[in-house]
């Protein structure tokens, strides 16, 4: 499977995503953790996860399904609320989530959005964490290009390695600015939500491209997450809460779009030609 950096590591260009796991019943916990497991033992070794997510629900799912593994074979992602993001609060923060976890350390730690908080209190917080060993790196995450170079130049500011932002065929004004200036940084790009948000159908996906999808011999959702991992460039973390959609999820990342196949889809939702304010779920 293609290989992504993020600061000094190199990591699988696909995920795994927690958004809404732990919300269910016991069956539905069992068979999220049973996935998570599944894609663990087939080579996606990045899981991220939040606070947000459930209140802590999807950090305990994470929890019970590395439980017992190599945690050192694990890229462990997960996020703080704004309110959250004072020198005091992030360090309650981060202790709970480890907790949840069952961890002694993450290996990404993002602020979600931005709220209220100086970032130079907020980024001075996360390098000093990193020296302490309780984070082995740091980021953001929904942070446009303005927001991103101000957090980039307080103190700390160059220990940023990853922003974790919308990105899907439906939402691509970030290749105007963000993407290239995320690059020109060395600042990884992880995108949530490639089929866009709720049951995955949020996006309307044309006869054409359904046709193209069905020539290939895949679904719509791998067409899409195919898309999404065509450049090399993003880490991008679906969520699948069941081995199958799991295993779907790790054969798309095998399917190779031609210039024609992109340009296809290009015709349906086109790169943007102007700046366009940052998309969010």
């Amino acid at each position: 499977m293609q290989q992504i950096k993020i600061g000094s590591d190199s990591v699988p260009a696909l995920g795994m995503g927690t958004w809404h796991m732990g919300e269910g019943g016991s069956a539905k916990t069992n068979q999220e953790i049973a996935s998570l497991r599944y894609g663990l033992d087939h080579g996606l070794t990045v899981i991220d996860t939040a606070e947000m997510y459930g209140e802590g629900a999807a950090e305990r799912v994470v929890g019970q399904a590395i439980k017992g593994r190599d945690r050192r074979q694990i890229y462990l992602i997960s996020k703080f609320y704004p309110w959250h993001a004072t020198a005091q609060l992030i360090r309650q923060s981060l202790a709970q989530s480890l907790v949840r976890l069952g961890t002694d350390y993450l290996d990404l730690y993002l602020l979600h959005w931005r709220g209220t908080t100086p970032l130079a209190e907020t980024i001075a917080t996360l390098a000093q964490l990193q020296q302490e060993g309780r984070i082995r790196a740091y980021g953001v995450s929904n942070f446009d290009t303005d927001d991103l170079a101000e957090a980039c130049n307080v103190p700390g500011g160059a220990g940023i390695v990853a922003n974790e932002v919308l990105y899907n065929v439906a939402a691509r004004g970030i290749e105007y600015d963000l993407i290239p200036a995320q690059q020109q940084k060395g600042i990884t790009l992880i995108g949530y939500s490639p089929y866009g948000s709720g049951d995955g159908r949020a996006i309307r996906v044309p006869a054409a491209l359904q046709g193209l999808a069905a020539d290939k011999g895949i679904t719509v959702h791998q067409l899409l997450l195919a898309w999404v991992l065509r450049s090399g460039n993003v880490l991008s973390i679906p969520k699948a809460s069941s081995i199958e959609h799991m295993q779907a999820n790790i054969d798309a990342a095998a399917v190779q779009l031609t210039s024609a196949d992109c340009a296809l889809i290009d015709q349906f939702f086109p790169a943007p030609t102007l700046k366009v304010p940052l998309a969010e779920i």
